[in-house]
């Protein structure tokens, strides 16, 4: 779309309102409020009631006029934003759509070529994204199952894309020999619901005093544990331990 972003490193890079700045340019031609000074701010108290009041009562048993009420806008102010409850919903899910992918299909040069350093950084960089936009996160996965069929099946795609980046560093480390896995796509697949713990389960974390650091490097250690190469069976290791280099299944 060719939205300005801050680096994900930025402390304002996944504010809500510079997230609802993005939605308000991806969907101005709906949008009848076109000044930006007054229809970021009201996009979001929208979005962040929707995401509140959703977390409490479900996307679907939220009504437009508790909506409103939490909002502090009118039915109609309501309406100058979006035309129904699904149009509000795809809004939701294509901000965290565009988000993943631009951010994970943006690492640093210096980490593009090491598929084990990019592995860590798709695993630092999702956590840290998912801990600034958590509501969002867990919007789109606790409520897709009763999301329209449409909606429902864009957010199986977002998931499907995070595991395709996934499985593409995967593949590059084993084609280098970093990497020993007989399943890429597979490996990709179990790895996803890791990152996927740390915004689903954040509660857990919190009550054991599990830090986000300390997180992202047990991830870390436990993926590269699951993934590292080893010597070929029957061949005794050496000091230079012989890496195998079998064939990548996607």
């Amino acid at each position: 779309m060719g939205l300005a972003r801050q680096r994900p490193g930025t402390a304002n890079a996944f504010a809500m309102d510079v997230l609802c700045a993005r939605i308000l340019e991806r969907h101005r031609d709906s949008i009848r409020v076109q000044k930006t000074h007054l229809a970021v701010p009201n996009l979001t108290r929208i979005i962040g009631a929707t995401l509140t009041l959703s977390n409490k009562h479900g996307f679907h048993a939220t009504t437009l006029r508790q909506l409103a009420e939490a909002s502090g806008l009118s039915m109609g102010g309501l309406y100058t934003y979006f035309d129904s409850k699904p149009t509000l919903l795809s809004m939701i899910l294509g901000e965290v759509a565009e988000t993943v992918a631009e951010v994970l299909n943006s690492p640093p040069a210096d980490v593009k070529q090491d598929a084990r350093k990019h592995l860590h950084w798709i695993i630092a960089t999702h956590v840290r994204m998912s801990e600034a936009m958590q509501p969002w996160f867990v919007f789109c996965f606790m409520e897709a199952k009763s999301f329209p069929p449409a909606e429902r099946q864009r957010a199986i795609e977002m998931e499907v894309m995070t595991e395709k980046i996934i499985a593409g560093v995967l593949k590059q480390g084993v084609a280098s020999g970093v990497f020993a896995i007989d399943q890429v796509t597979l490996t990709a697949s179990l790895i996803k619901p890791l990152l996927q713990d740390w915004y689903v389960k954040r509660a857990k974390y919190r009550r054991r005093g599990t830090s986000i650091e300390a997180y992202i490097k047990s991830v870390g250690a436990f993926v590269d544990a699951a993934v590292a190469g080893r010597p070929r069976p029957g061949r005794a290791a050496t000091g230079s331990r012989t890496r195998a280099r079998p064939t990548a299944h996607p």
